[in-house]
């Protein structure tokens, strides 16, 4: 008997892992599908839930002499851009690409790619004290990687 009862535990243990996996791994698509339905829909109220306040989104970016410069994104110009970029419905295709790969979870981190129509996304998430999944940190680029100048 006390030789099943390690068995018994391991099992137990290994299902309920699984168990808060796949609700974890829901959780964060979600994160992830409210910031880019944030800017698709143009619903800043989905960036709010998906972003944490501490955000940092980068690129790289050339200027108009053509030196390069990491250029920054915070939480407060992720909500204005929610708000404004797809106002005219005219940045997105009408059936948009969302493509959701996640990378790795490890207790309460995990990376994701995102692939839309013209970018590709990495982030990093973390769970907070409210079992919310959030988008900490975002790298990004276009895919045509010739659109990261500044042209004006």
């Amino acid at each position: 008997m006390y030789k099943t009862i390690p068995f018994i535990l391991l099992a137990f243990l290994t299902s309920s892992v699984y168990a808060n996996s796949a609700e974890d791994n829901t959780k964060i698509r979600r994160s992830v599908l409210d910031y880019i339905e944030a800017q698709q829909k143009v619903e800043p109220d989905l960036m709010e839930r998906g972003l944490d306040e501490k955000l940092a989104k980068r690129t790289y970016w050339k200027s108009k002499n053509g030196s390069e410069f990491i250029m920054e994104t915070d939480y407060e110009t992720m909500i204005w851009l929610a708000e404004n970029y797809n106002k005219e419905g005219d940045k997105f295709p009408v059936s948009p690409r969302i493509d959701i790969d996640i990378l790795d979870i490890d207790n309460r981190v995990a990376s994701v790619k995102l692939t839309v129509d013209d970018w590709i996304d990495y982030m990093h998430l973390y769970k907070n004290e409210k079992n919310d999944w959030k988008i900490i940190n975002v790298l990004w680029q276009y895919h045509d990687t010739e659109k990261h100048v500044n042209i004006k």
